[in-house]
């Protein structure tokens, strides 16, 4: 459905570079990444806002690279809704038809659809300037819709809504994608929207893409420390590996089997190390007496960070877990790693 192909995008201070992927025909695909890994700059490229350096975009075959936007089967959706002050909710919707040869019929229904899908009924002749944040990010994905795209580009949509409009609107994507005939590419930096929302990724690293998979088989599966470190795997550790066995430093983890060749890291996502204070583990893990450097509150779970030898890991408990243990910093405690739960790459 979308293709793309060898794209560069170069700036005086940045470059997009050996930009490949694919989309299948009604994929909720997802680009991650930091601020300023160059998400944005592929959806717009996509959309035919920035030009294109070189390579190609195609979307259902067809190449659309240097078409003008209304061109493109495309709509583009930002985390500022970039809504017209002066039009009504209803004005807003229906602004982009007019660019568009369409059946005035099929798009006043689909319209009314998409209206009575988002709620927007009530709202019709409102002004933009008397609604809710959740109500313009609604605005703007029907306006979006309104021209039935062969692609919706999401650029960050949750990001400057509060957190109780964030949970209706992402429920609302989900909803939309599975009742639409629409491809959906959208960008975040917040992996628990792709976990959502997404089946596939891409994870973009300063302009290039390091990995590209199924959503659970990134977070499960990272292939680079960045992408591992990204996705909240704060114990990545540069190792060598012999037989069943990782050596980290002094320390040595034995591993569920043996790895193959030109294998260089080992992965532990915090939340698989259990700790006890006496040591008291299944025999099949590895066990670590280990020192507490430090605690911090995370608000919903605790971070504790503790030296094994002279590799300090990063542990994530639960608040009630915590306050069981009666952790504190300078106390010895038991680690546990089960040798399935440590990530080989």
């Amino acid at each position: 459905m979308i293709e793309i192909k060898d794209l560069f995008i170069k700036f005086p201070d940045f470059a997009l570079q050996d930009i490949n992927f694919s989309i299948g025909d009604g994929e909720f695909f997802m680009l991650l990444g930091p601020t300023g890994s160059g998400k944005t700059l592929i959806l717009e490229a996509i959309a035919g806002i920035v030009p294109v350096t070189s390579g190609r975009i195609l979307v259902k075959g067809k190449e659309i690279t240097r078409l003008p936007p209304e061109h493109r089967g495309t709509s583009i959706v930002y985390q500022d809704y970039a809504l017209f002050p002066h039009l009504s909710v209803l004005n807003n919707i229906t602004y982009g038809l007019r660019y568009h040869k369409t059946d005035p019929n099929a798009s006043k229904k689909r319209v009314m659809r998409l209206m009575e899908q988002l709620g927007l009924q009530s709202l019709a002749q409102r002004s933009i300037h008397n609604l809710s944040g959740g109500e313009k990010q609604r605005t703007a994905l029907a306006r979006a819709l309104a021209v039935n795209p062969s692609v919706l580009l999401l650029d960050e949509p949750l990001s400057a809504l509060d957190p109780n409009f964030r949970e209706d609107i992402r429920e609302l994507l989900k909803k939309l994608h599975q009742e639409v005939e629409t491809t959906f590419l959208m960008v975040t930096h917040d992996f628990a929207e792709a976990m959502f929302l997404g089946q596939r990724m891409a994870v973009l690293n300063y302009g290039k893409i390091d990995q590209i998979g199924p959503v659970r088989e990134v977070f499960k599966k990272p292939a680079t420390p960045f992408v591992a470190k990204f996705m909240g795997i704060k114990n990545v550790f540069h190792a060598s590996f012999k037989d069943k066995t990782a050596q980290v430093n002094n320390l040595e983890l034995r591993l569920q089997s043996s790895p193959v060749e030109n294998k260089r890291y080992v992965a532990i996502r915090p939340e698989d190390i259990m700790v006890t204070q006496n040591g008291a583990f299944e025999n099949d893990r590895n066990v670590f007496q280990s020192k507490v450097l430090g605690v911090t509150d995370r608000g919903p779970y605790y971070e504790v960070s503790a030296r094994t030898d002279d590799v300090i890991f990063s542990v994530m408990l639960s608040k009630n877990d915590f306050f069981k243990l009666e952790l504190q910093k300078g106390i010895d405690i038991h680690l546990s790693i089960q040798p399935s739960a440590i990530h080989v790459f």
